[in-house]
């Protein structure tokens, strides 16, 4: 599974980084991110193409605690999850509702 798309890239051009920090949990997702076999949340609220090519993100995790961090697409790609000795990799959401929050995701 793609873990950015064109689809994804589109909705980032209306939320780059800084654009949404007053709203707390009331800030758009652009794109969750998630374990489906443990521990380990992303939500994106804002995101920012760099200059490699890199997508740098803003948004609420959750691995041990709820958390507002940065957060790059290279890293999330990295990510593997070893089960039974296959590593997997992490999931995006497809049915997120377009106009989900920070606390829509959260419940």
């Amino acid at each position: 599974m793609k873990l950015w798309t064109k689809e994804s890239e589109e909705k980032a051009k209306k939320y780059p980084l800084r654009s949404q920090e007053s709203k707390g949990k009331k800030a758009k997702v652009l794109v969750k991110y998630f374990n489906p076999y443990g521990a380990g949340t992303w939500l994106a609220t804002e995101a920012e193409k760099q200059e490699d090519g890199n997508w740098l993100f803003f948004g609420y995790c959750h691995i041990f605690c709820w958390e507002w961090g940065y957060f790059t697409l290279s890293e999330l790609e990295k990510v593997k999850i070893n089960i039974f000795g296959c590593e997997l990799p992490l999931e995006r959401d497809l049915y997120l509702d377009s106009g989900a929050t920070v606390a829509d995701c959260m419940r």
